[in-house]
């Protein structure tokens, strides 16, 4: 009798605020009561959250443009194909009405997030920009939103980023690092959401894969260092563990070696500016120093240029110096930066097409993508010098 004279009290005191959007099972959502932090009680059923989060507003757009409420939900989602003018009546209608889509009220509806994922390494690094601007753009010119995720090369933290996204109810996930592997990423696919990786394993179900073709742009780069007359090279490539600098060491090495410059050293280091300097002091101390050093990424570059100059070795009257990636800095740098340009912008936006394609498809299966790469010559790169070289200690 206490206990259910206690409830009939409660309840007498506790009345909800506006609902949260999250869900206790269907047809009830949670709210939280007034002054009551961390308590829930049942709330208003979805139905009528629906009503009042967007079907109101909704339908004075449709009244107003003259169309169906399915009209208004395919032209803000971008589902079907609708005529230009219509679509204009709509959006204009839009405007007039300042109306945005409610997410929660839209996926307590439908049943499925407009959330697509993106897994990069380092959110510093100025190789990762243009990949999200890409994969950003074409998900939002399709009604979608993108979760972004950093695993800072963290194995404990990948697991973590990739459990978020789980939790998350992602779409399709784009995996743009090469440090997160296929059994990684596997805890989505269980789960049934797809992932595109980079430079992995060959395509499968609900797993599709985009190679960037880094051997033409490597031997095009080998080419212009032989024509300026080089004949003594050094390789600084990226971390050992990752999949992208293991490529591009190998495609290096057998192609400068194929050529008569095969390497003097070839050094691992990290994707960061201080990795480089303290790589290319390694080379300087050779007794036979290298007329031109290719490195695994722009910033290990930039950081060989950085400590060479403190060494007293110009770049590129004594020391020719090539990267890879041509990130914005590589123009900016001084001496502006030849390297290996990959099309990174185009990387983000194939993401996220292979990932529509692959839920479109009835079997979810994934395809192959290839992505050239190609050089770029600025003022890093010279002739070869003839006179010895004289290094400060």
């Amino acid at each position: 009798m206490r206990r259910k004279h206690r409830q009939e009290s409660d309840q007498k005191y506790m009345k909800p605020v506006p609902e949260t959007g999250s869900t206790l099972s269907e047809g009830l959502s949670l709210v939280k009561p007034r002054g009551l932090s961390g308590e829930v009680v049942i709330g208003f059923p979805i139905k009528q959250v629906r009503e009042r989060t967007m079907a109101h507003t909704m339908r004075e757009v449709a009244r107003r443009a003259g169309v169906s409420l399915a009209t208004v939900s395919r032209v803000l989602n971008h589902t079907q194909y609708i005529s230009e003018a219509t679509r204009r009546r709509v959006l204009d209608a839009v405007r007039e009405f300042d109306y945005f889509k409610n997410v929660h009220a839209r996926r307590l509806a439908t049943g499925r997030s407009d959330l697509f994922g993106l897994v990069i390494s380092e959110i510093a690094n100025p190789y990762f920009p243009e990949i999200i601007r890409g994969y950003q753009a074409r998900a939002w010119n399709r009604g979608f939103d993108v979760l972004i995720c950093n695993t800072e090369y963290d194995r404990e933290r990948t697991k973590a980023v990739m459990r978020k996204l789980r939790e998350s109810d992602v779409r399709g996930v784009a995996i743009v690092t090469s440090s997160v592997d296929k059994s990684m990423a596997s805890e989505l696919t269980a789960a049934g959401i797809p992932v595109v990786l980079c430079n992995a394993e060959p395509a499968g179900k609900l797993v599709g894969n985009i190679c960037i073709e880094y051997e033409h742009g490597i031997n095009k780069a080998i080419q212009h260092v032989v024509d300026l007359g080089h004949r003594r090279s050094a390789v600084i490539a990226g971390p050992a563990d990752n999949r992208t600098a293991v490529t591009i060491k190998k495609a290096l090495v057998s192609g400068l070696t194929a050529r008569g410059l095969k390497p003097v050293c070839v050094l691992g280091s990290n994707y960061r500016v201080d990795s480089g300097a303290s790589a290319v002091r390694e080379v300087l101390s050779r007794p036979e120093i290298p007329t031109v050093v290719f490195c695994g990424n722009d910033l290990i570059a930039m950081g060989a240029m950085s400590a060479l100059e403190e060494s007293g070795v110009r770049v590129p009257e004594d020391v020719s110096v090539i990267g890879i990636d041509d990130i914005f800095f590589a123009f900016l740098a001084r001496p502006p930066l030849t390297t290996i340009s990959v099309p990174r912008e185009q990387l983000g936006v194939k993401a996220f097409e292979a990932l529509e394609r692959m839920l479109k498809l009835k079997r979810h299966k994934g395809s192959n993508y290839m992505l050239e790469t190609d050089l770029v010559v600025r003022k890093s790169t010279a002739p070869v010098r003839r006179l010895s070289l004289r290094v400060n200690s």
